[in-house]
């Protein structure tokens, strides 16, 4: 295990099946959580039990409160997080500006202090909900961005971001995390998850969730409010 990755992991079953899939390629995983003023803490105190169960080196957790701009249902108080609307179109209020660029700078300045030639992130174009930095374009010009602006780039040393998920179903996901032996149960994706990693059911996130289960035919091991 001489090449390393960040892994960018949020607590939740993409970030987590990410995580499954980087150990499963050969690389020495580095776990990174945002503590970016989400609504509430229950998926960081799952990222780092998923973290420790699954890695020897140690879990950052990087605070960065996004909810002193607000402008999302995640990190301002004012706006309320939506049940599911199968007709909803538009980007959802869910959609934090700019989140997955900047988790992605903090790895990548991770990635260089760590020496890491891989950063992975659990974006998905397929049940994406609307967000536009899940979309494999704008991946591709954050990796070409990362190799002119970091030492490492200048110096030759490429990094790649991997996103295994990207082409994938919320069910296919699920597949393969299972495949690869992830136990599921440890995660928490809820938009409105309590303070005992309870969720919604309602929400987007949970919908989605509920769904891929259903569809990958597997035992859905989250824990409901209900």
């Amino acid at each position: 295990m001489n090449k390393k990755c960040v892994v960018l992991l949020s607590g939740g079953l993409d970030s987590s099946t990410c995580l499954a899939a980087a150990k499963a390629a050969g690389y020495n995983c580095y776990t990174l959580s945002i503590d970016y003023g989400q609504r509430h803490l229950a998926e960081l105190k799952a990222s780092a039990l998923i973290a420790e169960s699954m890695t020897t080196n140690p879990h950052k957790v990087v605070h960065i409160d996004l909810s002193a701009i607000g402008g999302s249902a995640l990190t301002d108080d004012n706006i309320a997080v939506p049940d599911y609307n199968s007709s909803n179109e538009d980007i959802p209020v869910t959609y934090v500006p700019a989140r997955n660029t900047i988790f992605l700078s903090t790895a990548l300045a991770y990635a260089e202090v760590v020496g890491a030639e891989a950063i992975y992130i659990g974006v998905t174009a397929v049940d994406y909900s609307g967000y536009p930095d899940c979309r494999a374009e704008y991946i591709a010009a954050f990796e070409s961005m990362a190799n002119l602006a970091t030492k490492a780039g200048m110096e030759g040393q490429k990094l790649k971001i991997m996103t295994p998920l990207i082409d994938l179903s919320k069910a296919q996901i699920i597949q393969l995390g299972d495949s690869l032996g992830f136990d599921y149960g440890l995660t928490v994706s809820c938009y409105k998850a309590n303070d005992f990693g309870e969720a919604c059911g309602t929400c987007d996130s949970c919908y989605h969730r509920k769904k891929g289960f259903a569809e990958a035919k597997l035992f859905d091991p989250t824990r409901y409010v209900d």
